[in-house]
């Protein structure tokens, strides 16, 4: 591997984690000041940090946390941003495929 594709792919190996530790330890504070029922963090900043990359952390701290599992439309929103990402990894890893599908 060329130098400057390991650096590119050390930044963002580094933003993932940066942005993963960040969102699981938002959800974290956020079911916190639920429990104590004092002031919170909005959804649309939990669901901005999981649209950001934070989305593996999102979903493990709603299941470990047992936090925002019931709340909709919060859950469905999650799960869409966990999709649109998934199917984004797989353009940019199989881009001449997707021309293929896209040429039906």
């Amino acid at each position: 591997m060329h130098a400057d594709t390991q650096y590119l792919v050390a930044l963002g190996a580094a933003y993932v984690l940066v942005a993963n530790v960040a969102t699981y330890l938002t959800f974290a504070w956020d079911k916190r000041q639920a429990k104590r029922r004092k002031w919170r963090i909005s959804e649309n900043t939990l669901l901005a940090l999981a649209l950001i990359g934070g989305s593996p952390a999102a979903k493990l701290a709603q299941r470990r946390l047992r936090h925002k599992t019931r709340k909709q439309p919060f859950a469905r929103l999650l799960w869409l941003i966990i999709l649109i990402q998934i199917a984004a990894c797989l353009a940019v890893m199989f881009p001449r495929e997707l021309r293929g599908l896209l040429n039906l």
